[in-house]
């Protein structure tokens, strides 16, 4: 199965090595067939704590690094 990849915006870089990302997704509701906007937090790994809060990232799914995080930063995104 591959692995995922999302996009979004760091929302916080104040943990050590890692940063929050908040990714934004939208889809059509099945029965109000209204286009729903939904946000979601994800904490992901940065090892040299070079992206800072506003910065466009992607992230990629990996092995865990503790309870929360189980993503990894891959590059900026434009």
């Amino acid at each position: 199965m591959p692995k995922k990849i999302l996009r979004g915006i760091v929302v916080s870089d104040k943990p050590n090595k890692t940063i929050t990302v908040m990714v934004e997704r939208k889809y059509s509701h099945p029965l109000l067939k209204k286009v729903v906007k939904v946000r979601k937090k994800y904490n992901a790994h940065d090892e040299n704590n070079k992206f800072k809060t506003g910065d466009k990232v992607s992230i990629i799914e990996s092995k865990p690094f503790s309870k929360n995080k189980k993503f990894q930063v891959m590059e900026t995104s434009n």
